[in-house]
C-alpha cells in the first residue's frame, strides 16, 4: 500500500510539471498584449493585414511584421469593421481555461493507474475485486456475542463442543500432556438446525475472534482467485489466533473432485479444495485456530477433507426431539409478550419434525398474528392459526370454488381422514379442512403423538392406504376421476418405491437395496443401473402390486363406512375447517347411529 501511494504520488508530480511546462511554453509563444482601444485604432489606420479569433482573444500581424494580441469584449460587432477593410481572419474554439486542461490531462492519467492498479492486484491475488478483502469479508464477533445459553434443543452438540471451548481457553492444559485438539469440526445436520448458531457460539464463550465465510465466497469465474482468498484468510487467522474460522455450505467447494476440467468453475473450485487441504494440513495445532464448517450435504464431501488431520471431529445436528423443541419455545419465547397460560409442552407436542429455525419462525408468526388483531399479548389461538399457517399454507379465502368443486374436495378430504382413522397403525388427525391453502384446494393434517424415527411396513402400507382414500372417495361417490389427487398419488408411489427398492420390504423381491449411490470421481457418469432389466421388471411389478392392494384396502374401508363419509363430507361443506375434536364429535355420533341400526336389524331378524 505504501508503495502504491508513493506511486501515485510520482504521477502526479509529473503530472504537475508537464503542466507547468505547457503553460511556460503557451506564454513565450504569445505575442504582446495591447489595448481593445488601440487595436481599433490600429485597424481603423490601416495598420493590420490579419487577424486570428480564439473566441473573445485576437490576435493578429501588423503590416512591419510585428505581432499582437488583445481581447475583443464583443466579437460581433467587430467582424463587419474587419471585413470592411479586406482583412484576412482565420478563427478557432476559445481556448479552455487551465484548471479544465489540468482536469482533462489528469483524467486519462489516473485512469491508466488506476488499470495498471487492478491489473497488478489481479496478478498478485490482493485485489478488493478479485480477492477476499481481508478485512471486509472477516466478521470478529466480540461484543453482543452468542453463547450456550442462546443454543437450546441440541444438548449432546454442546457437550462435544465444551472441549473445543476449552482448549481455546487453555490451550496450555492440553499442550502440556502431549494432546492435539481437533483442527476441524464439522457440522452436519438439516437445514435450519442451528449448525451456524453453535459455530457462533464456540467463538462467544471462549472470547475469541470468529471468521465467518460462505463456501460460495471463496468461488469465482477467474481460476486461482478462491485458491488465493483461502491461503489469505488462514493467514489472517494466524495473526489473529486463538480464533475460529467457520465456513458455511462448506459443499459448495469442498464437494468430491470429479476429474473433469473440462470446464474453468469445476478447475477453480478443485484448486480452491486444494489450497483448503493444505492450509488445514499445514497449520499446526498450537496456533489456535480451529476451523468449523457446516453442510446439509455431508454425502458429496471429498474423502480428503473428512480424513484425521483436517476434520477430525463431525458432529450430526439431528432435529430436536419433543423436549428440545420446548426448550428452544423457551428461548424465542422470551422475546415476545406471552399469555402465561401457553403451555410450551403442548406446542412442542403439536410440531413433531421442526427444526430450531422453524421453531423461531413459529413464534415470530403467532406475534405477528396477535399484532394484526391488536392484541397485548400472545396467545395460544394466535400459536394454533401460525402453525397451521407454516404447515398447511396461507389461507386462499379470496379464491372462488363452484359447489361442485366444494363437494368434490369435502368427499375427497372426507376418504383421506376416515381411511386413517378406521386402520389402527398411522398417525392420528389433527385438522382437516376444504378452503384453499397453498397451492392445495383442501388438506387433511395428520400428526405424530411422538416422534418417530424408524418406521414399520405396517405404518407405510396404511400411510399409502390414507394417500389414496381421496381418489377412491371420489370414484365412489361422483364415478369420475379429477386432478386433485396428483400429489396423493406422487408421495403414494414414493413411499412404494422406496418400500420395495430401498428399505428391502417386499416379499417377493426381499431385503435388497437397489438403491442408486451417488458416483464418485473415479467412476464413469454414464455407468447403468446395478441390476438387470429382468429385475426392474420385478420392481415395477411390486410396486404396482403394493399400490393396487392399498387401492382396494381404502376402497373396502370406505365402502363399509359409506354413511359416514357422506355424513362426514356434509359437516365439512358447513364447517368448512374442522379439527381433531369435532371430528371425533361426527364420529361418535355416527357409531351411534350404527349401533341402532344394528340394534333395529337385530330385532327384525
Amino acid at each position: 500500500m505504501k508503495n502504491q501511494i508513493q506511486l501515485g504520488l510520482l504521477i502526479f508530480t509529473i503530472a504537475c510539471v508537464i503542466l507547468l511546462g505547457y503553460n511556460v511554453y503557451l506564454r513565450e509563444i504569445t505575442p504582446p498584449e495591447q489595448t481593445y482601444t488601440e487595436f481599433i485604432t490600429s485597424l481603423q489606420q490601416g495598420e493590420i493585414i490579419n487577424v486570428h479569433l480564439r473566441g473573445s482573444q485576437v490576435t493578429g500581424e501588423y503590416a512591419s511584421g510585428k505581432k499582437f494580441s488583445s481581447y475583443a469584449p464583443d466579437v460581433a460587432s467587430l467582424l463587419p469593421q474587419l471585413l470592411e477593410k479586406n482583412i484576412h481572419i482565420s478563427a478557432e474554439p476559445e481556448a479552455e481555461k487551465g484548471i479544465v486542461t489540468f482536469f482533462k490531462f489528469l483524467l486519462p492519467m489516473s485512469m491508466l493507474y488506476g488499470a495498471w492498479l487492478v491489473f497488478k492486484r489481479k496478478s498478485s491475488g490482493s485485489s478488493s475485486a478479485f480477492n477476499l478483502g481481508r478485512h471486509s469479508r472477516f466478521t470478529p464477533v466480540k461484543s453482543d456475542r452468542v453463547t450456550f445459553r442462546d443454543v437450546a434443543g441440541i444438548s449432546e452438540a454442546k457437550v462435544e463442543l465444551l472441549e473445543i471451548v476449552e482448549f481455546l481457553k487453555q490451550p496450555e492444559k492440553y499442550s502440556r500432556l502431549g494432546a492435539k485438539i481437533p483442527k476441524g469440526v464439522l457440522l452436519q445436520g438439516a437445514p435450519g438446525t442451528g449448525k451456524t448458531l453453535l459455530a457462533k457460539a464456540i467463538a462467544g464463550e471462549a472470547s475469541v475472534s470468529f471468521f465467518s465465510l460462505g463456501g460460495s465466497d471463496f468461488v469465482e469465474m477467474f481460476v486461482g482467485v478462491g485458491a488465493s482468498r483461502v491461503r489469505d484468510l488462514f493467514a489472517e487467522a494466524k495473526r489473529s489466533a486463538p480464533c475460529i474460522i467457520f465456513i458455511d455450505e462448506i459443499d459448495a467447494i469442498g464437494g468430491k473432485r470429479s476429474g473433469n476440467t473440462a470446464t474453468g468453475a469445476n478447475d477453480e473450485r478443485e484448486q480452491t479444495l486444494n489450497a483448503l487441504l493444505v492450509e488445514m494440513d499445514g497449520f499446526s495445532s498450537d496456533k489456535a485456530v480451529i476451523v468449523v464448517a457446516a453442510t446439509n450435504r455431508p454425502d458429496i464431501l471429498d474423502p480428503a477433507l473428512m480424513r484425521p488431520g483436517r476434520f477430525d471431529r463431525q458432529i450430526t445436528i439431528a432435529l430436536p426431539d419433543v423436549k428440545g423443541r420446548t426448550k428452544i419455545l423457551g428461548v424465542h419465547a422470551q422475546q415476545i409478550a406471552m399469555d402465561k397460560s401457553i403451555d410450551l409442552a403442548a406446542i412442542a407436542r403439536s410440531v413433531p419434525g421442526f427444526s430450531g429455525a422453524e421453531i423461531a419462525n413459529l413464534v415470530n408468526e403467532a406475534a405477528l398474528m396477535a399484532g394484526r388483531k391488536n392484541k397485548k399479548k400472545v396467545e395460544l389461538i394466535d400459536f394454533e392459526e401460525a402453525k397451521d399457517k407454516i404447515i398447511m399454507g396461507l389461507e386462499q379465502k379470496s379464491i372462488v370454488v363452484s359447489e361442485q368443486n366444494r363437494r368434490v374436495t369435502a368427499y375427497h378430504e372426507a376418504g383421506h381422514a376416515i381411511v386413517g382413522m378406521m386402520l389402527e397403525e398411522t398417525d392420528p388427525l389433527h385438522k382437516i379442512t376444504i378452503i384453499p391453502r397453498g397451492r392445495a384446494m383442501g388438506l387433511t393434517q395428520h400428526l405424530p403423538l411422538d416422534d418417530q424415527h424408524t418406521y414399520s411396513r405396517e405404518y407405510l402400507v396404511n400411510r399409502i392406504k390414507t394417500l389414496l382414500g381421496g381418489r377412491v372417495a371420489e370414484t365412489l361417490v361422483f364415478n369420475r376421476l379429477t386432478t386433485g389427487a396428483s400429489n396423493d398419488i406422487t408421495m403414494a408411489t414414493e413411499i412404494a418405491t422406496r418400500l420395495v427398492c430401498e428399505w428391502g420390504m417386499s416379499s417377493s423381491i426381499g431385503p435388497i437395496s437397489y438403491r442408486m449411490e451417488n458416483e464418485s470421481f473415479l467412476s464413469h457418469a454414464g455407468s447403468s443401473k446395478p441390476y438387470s432389466e429382468v429385475t426392474a421388471e420385478k420392481i415395477d411389478n411390486e410396486i404396482t402390486s403394493v399400490i393396487s392392494e392399498c387401492y382396494e384396502e381404502a376402497e373396502k374401508i370406505l365402502r363399509k363406512h359409506n354413511k359416514f363419509l357422506h355424513k362426514f363430507a356434509e359437516a365439512l361443506l358447513i364447517n368448512e375447517t374442522m379439527d381433531a375434536e369435532e371430528v371425533d364429535i361426527v364420529f361418535r355420533s355416527y357409531v351411534r347411529e350404527r349401533k341402532v341400526e344394528l340394534e333395529l336389524s337385530g330385532k327384525r331378524s
